[in-house]
Order: C-alpha cells, then sequence, then structure tokens
C-alpha cells in the first residue's frame, strides 16, 4: 500500500544516537549546533540531505495531497515575520548546500533553484508570495520551501509576553500533530510529556527565542521506519493496517527513531524556527553493537513506568529488552 511506504536507511545520512548515555531523560538537552557528533561539517548545518532525499520528498508529496491543513497549520504568522523566516531559510539553504540550491536575492523578484526537484521559486521581495512548482500549488513561501527539505519546520513566536507556535508543517509527525498544537504556548505543548516539567518552564522561551543556534535530540523504538505516523489514517487507509504495530518477537522488527531538532533564534523578531530531522537505526545493526546495545537497554530500564507507557513501551519493554540482549 503506497501510503504505508517506509523510508530508507541510507548509509550516507549523519548518524546520532541519543541513548549513549544509558539514561532516559527529558531534559533539555540542548547544545551549541557547532557541536561535533561524528558526521563532520554536517553537524553544524540545519537542514541536512542524503540519498533518502526523494523518500522524504515522496511522503511529503502525499501529505500535502492529501489534506494540506492536516499536515500545514498557522496562527497569526504574520507577513513580517514570516518574509525573515523564510529568506533566512532560502539564504541558509543555498550557503549550506550550493550543489543543491541557487538563491538569488534581487530587489524585485527573490528566486530559489533547487536542482534535485527542478523547481524554481518564485517570490515577491518581501517573500510573502511564491509562484513556481508544487502540486497542489505552494500556498506560501513557507509551504514551498518545505517542501524541498528532508526536516519537518515550525516557528515559535512571543508578542507582549505571550508565545505561541504559530507555523507548524508537519508531513512526519509521530506524537504530534499541527492541528492540535498550532497556537498552543510553549508550556501547554509540553503538558502530555511525562517527567518535562523542567522543560515546561516559561523561562526556556527564552532560551530559544534569544540564545540560538542550538541542537537537541528526541528518539523512540519503533517497529517500522514509516516517516507518517499521523493518528488519523489517510482516506482509503484502513485504520488498523495504520497503525502502530506491536512488537513481535518471534517476527521482531526494531529501529531506533531520532529526532535531530535545531532552534534557530531570531532575538529581534521574538521568534524561532525549530527544524525537525527524522531519520532511523536498524535495531538489528545497534544490537550487534555491545556498546550502544547496552546504552540502550540501560536507559529503557531507566525509564519512569509513566514514561514507557508515553512511548509505547508499557506492554512491549521487557520483551524489546530480552530480543536486544540476546543478540
Amino acid at each position: 500500500m503506497e501510503w504505508l511506504h517506509e523510508g530508507a536507511l541510507p548509509e550516507d545520512g549523519a548518524r546520532y544516537f541519543p541513548p549513549a548515555s544509558g539514561v532516559y531523560d527529558v531534559k533539555p538537552g540542548l547544545t551549541p549546533l557547532s557541536t561535533d557528533w561524528g558526521n563532520g561539517p554536517r553537524d553544524a548545518q540545519v537542514f541536512q540531505f542524503d540519498s533518502s532525499w526523494a523518500d522524504y520528498r515522496g511522503v511529503k508529496e502525499q501529505a500535502r495531497g492529501e489534506r494540506l491543513g492536516k499536515y500545514y497549520q498557522t496562527r497569526g504568522f504574520d507577513a513580517d515575520l514570516a518574509g525573515v523566516i523564510c529568506r533566512f531559510i532560502a539564504a541558509r539553504l543555498a550557503s549550506e548546500h550550493p550543489d543543491r540550491f541557487t538563491w538569488v536575492d534581487d530587489a524585485d523578484s527573490p528566486r530559489l533553484h533547487h536542482a534535485p526537484s527542478d523547481e524554481t521559486l518564485v517570490f515577491n521581495r518581501a517573500m510573502t508570495q511564491v509562484t513556481g512548482g508544487g502540486s497542489p500549488a505552494y500556498v506560501d513561501p513557507l509551504d514551498a520551501l518545505s517542501a524541498q527539505v528532508q526536516e519537518d519546520l515550525a516557528v515559535v513566536r512571543r508578542v507582549d509576553g505571550r508565545d505561541w507556535c504559530c507555523a507548524v508543517h508537519l508531513c512526519f509527525p509521530y506524537r504530534w500533530t499541527a492541528e492540535e498544537k498550532v497556537g498552543l504556548d510553549f508550556v501547554t505543548m509540553h503538558l502530555p510529556v511525562p517527567g518535562m516539567e523542567n522543560f515546561r518552564r516559561p523561562g526556556m522561551v527564552n532560551v530559544m527565542l534569544q540564545k540560538g543556534p542550538l541542537v537537541r535530540f528526541v528518539w523512540e523504538l519503533t517497529t517500522d521506519r514509516r516517516l507518517n505516523h499521523h493518528p488519523e489514517p489517510p482516506p482509503g487507509v484502513p485504520a488498523a493496517a495504520w497503525a502502530r504495530s506491536a512488537f513481535d518477537p518471534a517476527a521482531p522488527r526494531l529501529f531506533l527513531r531520532v529526532e535531530r531538532e535545531v532552534l534557530w533564534s531570531f532575538p529581534a523578531q521574538e521568534a524561532a524556527l525549530l527544524t525537525i530531522r527524522t531519520s532511523f537505526w536498524d535495531a538489528q545493526e545497534i544490537r550487534q553493537d555491545p556498546v550502544r546495545r547496552d546504552a540502550l537497554c540501560a536507559a529503557v530500564e531507566s525509564m519512569t513506568p509513566a514514561s514507557r507507557v508515553y512511548k509505547g513501551l508499557g506492554d512491549s519493554g521487557d520483551a524489546i529488552l530480552a530480543w536486544l540482549r540476546a543478540g
């Protein structure tokens, strides 16, 4: 079934292993974007590309074609802020990936050409309108730019002391969706996550809006590599087929799903861009590596009961641990 397509495990992708400490925690875990994680220059990039780009693009095309509002929402994302964010994204793509992107920021019609998609996006000077490419047609520049990258995007802003999520382009949802989070303040957005009391402090918003660029990681154990896990199945896809499958020790499939989150601050606008890059490790590979296997097992064992349930390991955690240790 096309909608159940799984992403690739590219050998040329950047690799991150968040459970390396052997302890599961939900601290902010924010480090400078310049931090060396062993992936060379890619660790300092906001946007990362590898040979699986077409897989990510295909999932985004499916999502946008299904119902864009299911995956892209804005609230109070005014033209001035949108222009600043979108101009930053276009310029950053060209500076990080000159082999893929050509950016011409001229006075009349700024334009970005992306060689792999063969799309030339033409913007108005304020970066609030766009033409070129897209099926269905792009509704605005953030939608158009999101279609070019392997990351999901979100924007947080603050006005008169009130912060909220003002834009979410989320084609690879797992535990949250664009429709449920747009418009919420930072603290409310994270209420469902057990153990995130420190991360939910209002002071964290100051860090996001003033101190970037920063990077953090979130991880899950999943039984597939599907990028789109929106809780609402697409039309024509049975709910049973769309639902996450349980871990089966008799026919084990297990993956470490990693989200690399980059926070880029825009202090003058009291805003921040969040990029979310999803990637996977095959747990069979981790199972064969004693150091990573032991760290992952220890991290799972360190979870509170509430965290295990939230992470979907309430019923399967012990079976997963036994399978990993039998490697």
